[in-house]
């Protein structure tokens, strides 16, 4: 039985031998027409999370610019820095702060370096091909923030004229007024700054969600009177989509998190994979993630979550849909989780991940049935009859074709393909001939990505 999704098609086809359903991605209601073009070059992009503080010992600009080139070798597309500005010391949470805590929009934290350091960070990303998107934070700044002297106005209040936190765990932070006209001015007035002065290629935008959509449009048409620029949503809002090119498959993320954990069977991903694409509309870019900065500090480590299933969910991550992301470490079985508010640096050991990734990075910017938004491929569920150990699917394109096998039982599997997915395939980590045949067996917590 087959199951395959599409971009606004629903039909019901059955033959003998299976039955294929288009679904697809048919928007729902609350879905929005987009009214901003994602940029050419993002369109076999794949992004890599910075965490500046953690990534070397110096924590600096200049030290995570060394490994710009290798980043290059491995098939990053994206470099998305955690946020580069000084942090609030009022309220501060640990030693060190929350990125997230901004006191000026148009500074550096000087523990990562100069303004000059950054401009070298972008220009070498530049010089080999990669593009450089800054974190944002448009609902909140620092206690101690710049404009709560010069623009105190910028803030919501309480009866008694105080300043107070978005929500209660997040003491070290106060609400701004984002629905001040004035204060969309100033903000979108930095953001402009980066663009034009510093060559930033676009932002991912924190809470994304907590700020009305319409501030969002009215940046994402100034900053593109300036030049293109990528804007990925921390937000699972179709309407986004307005102003955005991409949002967090967060649903996605949460269910993978619950399989690995046993807490859900692979029923849970089919729900989630038939969700996402009626919710969204097939040109919105998605991020498929197994980690990021707020899963491996809150939640847990990749072995913690994923166990011996964890490449499994990797490769998934890189091949069901949208655009993979890597949080720095991963390429070195990243297995700690990195604390918020302190010092504490990734270590890097033997990189023993990197041609893992390297061969997902790469096959998802050449295989077009892996691009992203309309130019990528259908999604065709396979179903076998070993369905609560085995997940198997097919990007299909004109032109390219993927199939993934996953095995995610503890023990081997031996399952069977119906007529219509049996041929000859290539192994993409082996290079290897492959021969999908009516009887197949799979070794425990293990996979087969092939192409042809």
């Amino acid at each position: 039985m087959i199951k395959i999704f599409k971009h606004n098609v629903w039909a019901l086809l059955s033959s003998l031998l299976f039955i294929t359903l288009l679904v697809g991605c048919t928007p729902d209601e609350t879905t929005q027409t987009a009214e901003f073009t994602a940029p050419e070059w993002s369109v076999n992009a794949t992004i890599y999370e910075v965490n500046v503080r953690q990534f070397s010992p110096e924590g600096t600009f200049e030290a995570f610019s060394r490994d710009i080139p290798r980043l290059k070798d491995m098939g990053v597309d994206i470099l998305w820095l955690m946020p580069i500005h000084p942090i609030g010391e009022e309220n501060r949470k640990g030693t060190l702060g929350s990125y997230y805590s901004i006191v000026d929009y148009t500074e550096v934290n000087p523990e990562f370096g100069t303004k000059e350091d950054l401009q070298n960070l972008v220009d070498k990303a530049h010089e080999h091909e990669m593009k450089v998107i800054i974190d944002w934070v448009a609902n909140h700044t620092a206690w101690d923030a710049v404009w709560t002297e010069t623009n105190p106005e910028f803030y919501e209040t309480d009866e008694d004229g105080n300043f107070f936190p978005p929500i209660e765990d997040w003491e070290d932070v106060i609400q701004l007024d984002v629905e001040n006209r004035d204060m969309w001015d100033a903000m979108i007035s930095a953001m402009e700054y980066w663009v034009r002065d510093y060559g930033i290629d676009g932002f991912r935008a924190d809470v994304a969600y907590m700020v009305p959509t319409e501030f969002w449009m009215e940046a994402r048409e100034r900053l593109d009177a300036i030049k293109p620029v990528f804007m990925l949503a921390e937000a699972e809002e179709p309407e986004l989509h307005r102003a955005f090119d991409m949002s967090y498959a967060w649903n996605y993320a949460s269910t993978i998190r619950d399989i690995g954990a046993g807490e859900a069977g692979l029923d849970a991903l089919d729900e989630a994979l038939t969700e996402n694409f009626a919710r969204f509309d097939k040109s919105d870019y998605r991020m498929f993630f197994t980690t990021n900065h707020d899963e491996n500090s809150w939640t847990g480590s990749d072995p913690d979550m994923y166990g011996d299933n964890f490449e499994n969910f990797a490769v998934l991550s890189a091949t069901v849909w949208g655009m993979p992301l890597v949080y720095n470490g991963q390429e070195s079985g990243l297995d700690k989780q990195l604390e918020f508010f302190e010092k504490d640096e990734i270590e890097w050991n033997d990189f023993e991940y990197e041609e893992f990734y390297t061969t997902l990075l790469h096959l998802n910017r050449n295989n077009r049935a892996l691009f992203n938004g309309e130019a990528g491929g259908d999604y065709l569920k396979i179903t076998t009859d070993s369905d609560d150990a085995i997940f198997a699917y097919k990007r299909i394109a004109p032109e390219d074709e993927v199939f993934v096998i996953l095995n995610f039982s503890d023990s081997q599997q031996s399952f069977e393909f119906d007529s219509g997915d049996q041929g000859e395939w290539t192994d993409v980590f082996s290079g290897e001939s492959v021969t999908v045949s009516g009887n197949f067996t799979l070794d425990a917590n293990s996979y087969l990505l092939l192409e042809k």
